[in-house]
């Protein structure tokens, strides 16, 4: 941020009068010990520390830094604290506005800079993400020799939106999304704090915890509906927000939902029973509930993929794919686009056919299995690929699938104990009809029924 006169006068303005300014950004921390949460990429020696210059001196200096992470968990901060911090040259740009001829600009700025007056430069670049291949590529040669430092935030995951070049030249470092005690103890400094509200207004507990539902992690967001509140209160001369006068600031109404106690499982639990009464409006009623309580997306998408397992199972075998997909995506993306793929994961769910049989089938196995039914395995099933395991008979008489027709050789596969137990029971709901027909049809050739009267293709073979 290389200010010229105008922005230096604006700033000035902006000094004597903080009222001019977000709250969000009054509040920005100065120091690296301000810094809220992060606490994993503030310790000793950790690379941000060096960019500030404790440390990194001489030919072991700070390595460029791609920071990634949710909105508002604090890259552009850091960014800012080094600009304060350092006693480097540092310069900004937003991948959404610059282009290839501003960031060579600014390489050949850092170079004559070193050159004449022996001077790093700190390049941010916010949104990196949005830069195409050849934009990237543009930076390789400053970052590989040092001519910039780079510091650049993205909210996508790096490893699809940054070319591989540029990430082995840089330390990757993933923020983690802001913990309710984080947030907590920011909105009280901000309440408190003359760069903030100046002890002007009181937080009382319902309001601050719905504050906190709001963010879902986010400072900026907290921030921001905190300086609604109090504006609104003071307007009607209170000097306290109350939680309705913070739910007319923000038009959110306060969702009741405790996320460490019954709320949280009883929505939870909600969700899932909806699902598997195929009540796809329920389902959506109740998603609805926890992303608007703040709920950690990937929680939900945890109890999504045990649905698809438990309540939905081989009658749709590709509800556990749409689940995974739907995780997966989530935690690329994050809130609020997140909603969308974890509605479309719970309307799939909710509208498969259902069965539990695998559900049962397991249980039904590790239920004889605790009991003691797991005799020895049969013998023709033993390795027999180690030196005298043939002469103890290990793989004996076993029958190669591959060598018969139809590939289901008829030998028995379970232990004594178990021989002949069905665990698998297949309901005739959607796609599980048919794999009911296979498995009786299977079962019947393993007992030798029904066999194709062709002679065995070579010879068995042990495994």
């Amino acid at each position: 941020m290389e200010d010229d006169l105008f922005t230096a006068a604006a700033e000035e303005r902006r000094e004597k009068d903080p009222a001019g300014r977000p709250l969000a950004v009054r509040m920005r921390p100065r120091t690296l010990d301000e810094v809220v949460g992060q606490r994993h990429l503030l310790r000793p020696g950790s690379p941000l520390r060096r960019l500030v210059g404790e440390g990194g001196k001489g030919p072991v200096g700070p390595s460029s830094v791609i920071l990634w992470g949710p909105p508002g968990t604090g890259k552009t901060t850091l960014a800012y604290v080094v600009s304060r911090a350092t006693d480097k040259r540092f310069t900004e740009l937003s991948a959404i506005t610059a282009g290839v001829k501003e960031v060579r600009a600014v390489i050949d700025g850092a170079r004559r800079s070193s050159g004449a007056y022996g001077k790093e430069t700190v390049l941010f670049l916010d949104e990196i993400h949005r830069f195409s291949k050849a934009q990237q590529d543009s930076l390789l040669p400053a970052v590989e020799n040092r001519w910039v430092t780079l510091i650049a935030a993205t909210t996508e995951n790096p490893y699809f939106s940054v070319i591989s070049p540029l990430l082995s030249r840089s330390l990757l470092l993933t923020l983690e999304p802001l913990t309710d005690d984080d947030l907590r103890g920011l909105l009280r400094r901000a309440v408190a704090d003359e760069r903030g509200l100046g002890g002007a207004v009181t937080l009382p507990e319902d309001a601050e915890a719905h504050l906190l539902r709001i963010a879902g992690g986010d400072a900026r967001r907290a921030l921001t509906a905190l300086e609604a509140g109090a504006g609104a209160a003071l307007a009607k001369g209170e000097e306290t927000i109350t939680l309705a006068t913070l739910e007319e600031a923000v038009d959110r109404a306060a969702v009741t939902y405790d996320r460490d106690g019954d709320q949280h499982y009883d929505v939870a639990s909600a969700l899932i029973k909806s699902i598997r009464g195929s009540d796809v409006d329920a389902a959506l009623h109740y998603l609805a509930r926890m992303i608007e309580a703040g709920e950690d997306p990937r929680f939900i998408a945890r109890r999504l993929m045990i649905s698809a397992s438990e309540d939905i199972g081989m009658a749709d075998p590709t509800a556990l794919q749409t689940a995974v997909a739907a995780a997966q995506a989530v935690a690329m993306i994050g809130f609020p686009e997140a909603r969308i793929t974890l509605a479309q994961a719970t309307i799939a769910l909710a509208l498969a056919p259902k069965s539990n049989a695998a559900y049962l089938a397991i249980d039904a196995a590790l239920a004889d299995v605790r009991a003691g039914l797991a005799g020895p395995v049969p013998r023709h099933l033993r390795d027999s690929h180690y030196q005298g395991a043939r002469k103890m008979g290990h793989g004996e008489g076993y029958r190669y699938p591959h060598d018969v027709p139809g590939g289901i050789a008829a030998q028995q596969y379970a232990p004594d104990g178990v021989h002949g137990k069905r665990y698998y029971e297949p309901t005739r709901y959607g796609a599980e009809a048919r794999y009911a027909e296979v498995a009786e049809r299977v079962r019947a050739r393993l007992r030798g029924e029904g066999a194709p009267r062709e002679e065995p293709r070579g010879e068995s073979r042990g495994g």
